[in-house]
């Protein structure tokens, strides 16, 4: 199975389509601007779907390459004694973003999202802890409020992350592929940590949340 006809564009609706449960009116915008429909979208969402259950798909960081082309850049970080590498390339639809890819010592790929550049300034997110949907990644969060904690998301794309305001308000943020989607008052918590859940769950991504460390499967 080949990746033809499958690009940068077809990979940027792959990310949407996990949006668009929080944010069709944004998706919706995005797909204008790629020059794509709804229909567009749900096919190629289908082909990289059925890639994911292809025994004769590419996997790992082969299949980034094919689709996205050479990385951009890649660096080295240790998280806790393993040693990582962190792949990354530029995405038209948001520019002050980049597509992280996170792979372990044997080459598997544990973690893609859409990260900050590194060294890049933090936008100023409101104190009163209520990004815009789609202003911020896991990082700034970590770097502008306090008391953050990352919980279990209920699918492979997605992250929730616990935080509270410099006015006390505890609140909870909903992340797909590390891009804020939603956030709400946080009452008690209703997903469990990551603490006690999967394997590999001492690996972290690098900007601190959780990596998804199932297989390939778990990122786009």
């Amino acid at each position: 199975m080949t990746m033809s006809g499958f690009g940068v564009t077809e990979f940027q609706l792959v990310l949407l389509r996990r949006m668009e449960d929080y944010q069709p009116e944004l998706v919706e915008d995005a797909r204008r601007r790629l020059g794509v429909d709804h229909t567009g979208q749900r096919r190629a969402n289908a082909f990289w779907q059925s890639t994911e259950r292809s025994r004769r798909a590419p996997r790992g960081l082969h299949r980034y390459r094919l689709v996205l082309g050479e990385p951009v850049g890649e660096s080295e970080v240790r998280i806790g004694d393993l040693p990582c590498r962190v792949f990354h390339w530029y995405l038209p639809l948001w520019p002050d973003l980049r597509w992280e890819v996170l792979t372990a010592a044997n080459g598997s790929v544990v973690n893609g999202w859409l990260a900050r550049e590194r060294g890049g300034s933090v936008p100023a997110l409101p104190a009163g802890g209520r990004p815009e949907p789609w202003s911020c990644v896991i990082g700034d969060m970590e770097k502008t409020y306090a008391d953050v904690r990352h919980l279990e998301g209920d699918a492979p794309s997605r992250w929730h992350v616990a935080y509270t305001t410099p006015g006390g308000e505890p609140r909870l943020a909903r992340f797909v592929y590390g891009l804020v989607q939603t956030t709400e008052a946080r009452g008690k918590p209703t997903t469990r940590s990551r603490a006690g859940g999967e394997a590999h769950e001492g690996i972290r991504g690098s900007r601190g949340a959780p990596a998804r460390a199932r297989s390939t499967r778990t990122t786009p």
